[in-house]
């Protein structure tokens, strides 16, 4: 039984930390401005901790961070590294931009604690199900520390080399992601308004080089009415295609396409629909 911290139990972390709780961990989680989550982590085993000072008590081997994006990660860093002792490991499963990772290791190493990066591929219902791909950066020694947590939630993972490298191959792995949702998005909406029939347009789809995950995800859900199969946001794909166009300024055709989904997203975001997963676009003027 290993002792360990929690900071961002939403849509993603949700399933990262019952999956702890799982393989029979003592989980200490604190909270942020959703309480939904928090609520059923607890129910299910965790401890909710009032603040960051409370985690100093508890004694913990690991903290796992994850959060919305590099500034949140590096100022609840700042906060945090002054509090945990040096035997606490961080994973960060974060999605940093390409130096953001670099940057908060920096400020955990400043106090001596081991830092590893490890985003992860998946969604809310893999996380749940434990079979999340890790995209690991860190040092080799650290690898070795870390991986009996990675064997909480993933299904594999992968070790890219430094802090860093888990980074850029998990913004290029967003950048096909997001690509394909997008993608799907115009298809089946397009779709809608030709009058096509949407099983049939899928059913062609699948026996297609366009067959991806995103396109089973979206339209599994979409036959039955519903357009939460893709649970990622339109304010989160922003987000996350600004770090990726960033990543991508060296080769301009690249950056390009980078530019055009972001585009897609931006619309939606300012015609209201930040909040809004990427599927339930589809129904939205």
């Amino acid at each position: 039984m290993k002792n360990i911290g929690f900071i961002g139990v939403g849509y993603m972390g949700y399933g990262i930390a019952k999956n702890i709780l799982k393989h029979k961990n003592k989980l200490f989680v604190i909270a942020n401005k959703n309480r939904k989550p928090i609520e059923k982590i607890v129910s299910d085993g965790a401890e909710e901790v009032k603040s960051f000072e409370d985690f100093s008590s508890k004694n913990l081997d690991a903290m796992f961070m994850c959060v919305t994006n590099t500034p949140i990660a590096k100022s609840i860093s700042e906060k945090i590294s002054n509090i945990l002792n040096s035997k606490t490991l961080i994973i960060d499963i974060t999605t940093h931009n390409k130096t953001g990772s670099i940057e908060t290791e920096a400020i955990f190493n400043a106090k001596k604690i081991n830092y590893v990066e490890c985003p992860v591929m998946g969604g809310p219902v893999q996380a749940e199900e434990g079979i999340l791909g890790g995209i690991v950066g860190a040092s080799d020694n650290n690898f070795k520390i870390a991986e009996p947590y990675f064997n909480f939630f993933c299904k594999e993972y992968f070790h890219f080399g430094p802090v860093g490298m888990g980074a850029k191959s998990k913004l290029l792995n967003n950048f096909l992601s997001l690509g394909n949702a997008a993608l799907v998005n115009h298809l089946a909406k397009s779709a809608t308004e030709m009058g096509l029939d949407l099983k049939k347009v899928f059913d062609v789809a699948k026996l297609g080089s366009g067959n991806s995950a995103a396109l089973n995800r979206v339209f599994d859900n979409l036959l039955k009415g519903d357009f939460t199969g893709f649970k990622f946001t339109a304010s989160n794909s922003v987000k996350d295609l600004t770090y990726i166009q960033d990543l991508l300024k060296d080769f301009p055709e690249a950056e390009k396409v980078a530019e055009v989904n972001k585009n897609y997203f931006q619309k939606a975001i300012d015609d209201g629909y930040g909040e809004n997963f990427i599927s339930e676009l589809i129904n939205k003027k």
